[in-house]
């Protein structure tokens, strides 16, 4: 019997991705393009939809295209996206906006003003979407306050996703995971929420058909399916979203299996059976099908303060790297390596681009807590991998209150290809860490989906067997012991820091120098 096949694409912040797989798990292409990302006025964060589409389209092709697969040995396809972007479209489906993308901070006057009200604690107890700038809620209510041309214009509101596959298949549905991102969604009814599409100024007539992950298109535009390789009929599926894709695709839908990835940014993550939320506000709870939903916290500081680390103190080790062609990362955190845990007393907060959970403070700022003269270039870098992982950790502690404590922990995401950051991570939890062969978490999740809509498979859970898993990290229990007594001064540092953070904010806002 021939093998079969099925294909993830992967839409993440930076680049697309399509893996093909082996209905059991296993890894046998996959190309990864990647797009920029467009900062039209300070605090703006966009990218061009249409380059987005290209290159979901073209990762396709080439991924297939280094194959000797035949068509009709591709099963289906299914599809994971980042969160919380928005696009306007007009009436001919044409794009009026960019992707706005979660890292945007324009809205910052309406969370300010929604941000610990009692209706925008409704809004969060009923959707699970923090109060935060990433929300398309809130960027909808700076279209709507400021008076928006695109905004007054638009037929239709979608995500990147959704935008993709109503070019690609001319239906406006968008599955319940995205929908849950939107802050709009109720994920107690799973259904639009009426009090937030009021403060949004929008109408159900303006958003899509709500649907679970396992909903399959009709039919593929001919054009586009040509340009993707792939036949016209093949099986699409619409998936989810990245976060929980990046959970199943680990086999982690248990009670107390949580999963840490840190890619651009970073989340920890936990699945549950009900939904729960609290006047905290502390983490996010998104629905993801009719019995299964997502706790869990995002920030934005994951892999990209370990790049503005290169850029800032890396311009040796980069020269180096080329020299003698190893990953300028290697050559740093190997560097880090020579320091032990705690960075003899350095403590780094990692918020250089603001913060979501577990703070939500698009005002968060990074900072260094007690540099000396005893610390150099080695210092500054490992507390910068120090600070990401305790931040997921203070996150961690909010998580487990929801959902229960974590019994099972795993990694996924570019980091877990650091052998250093993956042993802080052990060592700040003191727990195993848990590390799959290949690194498509989010991918896999959503080509099972696929097999689950089409019925090649019968459960979510059958996934377990068929996710080839690589080594287990053990914790250092001395460094843990270590790490716990940093972790508790840490703990404390945003909210004596936070007054200052907000006040620096409010001198940027004005445009005055030193």
């Amino acid at each position: 019997m021939r093998i079969k096949y099925v294909i993830g694409l992967d839409i993440g912040t930076t680049s697309a991705k399509a893996v093909v797989f082996t209905t059991d798990g296993q890894v046998v292409s996959e190309h990864e393009i990647g797009y920029p990302t467009l900062h039209p006025h300070p605090s703006w964060v966009e990218q061009d939809p249409y380059v987005i589409e290209q290159a979901a389209i073209s990762s396709i092709k080439i991924a297939i295209g280094k194959t000797t697969i035949q068509p009709g040995e591709i099963l289906s396809l299914g599809i994971s996206a980042a969160m919380h972007s928005l696009i306007c479209i007009d009436d001919s489906g044409r794009a009026l906006t960019n992707s706005i993308t979660w890292a945007d901070r324009r809205s910052m006057d309406q969370v300010q003003e929604l941000k610990g009200s009692t209706l925008g604690n409704n809004i969060y107890l009923s959707t699970g979407t923090p109060i935060h700038p990433m929300s398309p809620l809130l960027k909808l209510m700076w279209m709507k306050d400021t008076k928006n041309k695109a905004y007054e214009k638009s037929r239709k509101f979608l995500s990147i996703k959704e935008f993709l596959t109503y070019r690609w298949f001319k239906e406006t549905v968008i599955d319940f995971s995205i929908a849950a991102a939107t802050g709009m969604f109720n994920i107690h009814t799973l259904d639009w929420d009426d009090e937030a599409l009021e403060m949004a100024g929008v109408t159900r007539e303006q958003l899509s058909d709500p649907v679970p992950p396992t909903y399959v298109f009709k039919k593929i535009d001919a054009q586009v399916a040509k340009r993707m390789g792939i036949p016209t009929d093949l099986p699409v599926a619409i998936g989810a979203s990245d976060g929980p894709l990046a959970n199943l695709g680990m086999g982690a839908i248990e009670s107390g299996d949580s999963v840490i990835t840190i890619g651009t940014s970073g989340a920890i993550r936990q699945m549950a059976s009900s939904p729960k939320t609290d006047s905290k506000q502390e983490v996010f709870c998104y629905s993801v099908m009719e019995d299964l939903w997502i706790f869990g916290g995002p920030t934005n500081n994951g892999g990209n303060v370990l790049h503005w680390l290169k850029e800032v103190l890396g311009e040796k080790e980069a020269a180096e790297a080329k020299e003698v062609q190893k990953e300028v990362y290697e050559l740093l955190t190997n560097l880090c390596q020579e320091i032990p845990p705690g960075s003899n007393g350095l403590l780094f907060l990692p918020f250089l681009y603001g913060e979501r959970a577990p703070h939500w403070d698009g005002n968060a700022k990074g900072a260094y807590i007690g540099l000396t003269s005893e610390h150099g270039k080695a210092h500054l870098l490992r507390a910068g991998l120090e600070g990401v992982i305790y931040n997921l950790y203070q996150i961690s502690e909010a998580l487990n209150r929801l959902a229960g404590p974590t019994k099972t922990l795993y990694a996924s995401g570019g980091f877990s290809r650091s052998p250093l950051w993956l042993e802080i991570l052990a060592d700040v939890f003191g727990q195993d860490i848990h590390i799959p062969e290949n690194h498509q978490s989010s991918a896999w999740g959503a080509a099972w989906v696929s097999l689950l809509a089409t019925k090649e498979v019968d459960s979510l859970q059958g996934i377990k067997d068929c996710i080839p898993m690589g080594k287990v990290i053990a914790p250092n229990p001395i460094h843990h012991e270590t790490y716990c007594q940093y972790y508790t001064v840490y703990r404390d540092l945003y909210r004596s820091l936070e007054n200052s953070f907000h006040q620096l904010g409010a001198i940027g806002s004005t445009g005055q120098s030193g």
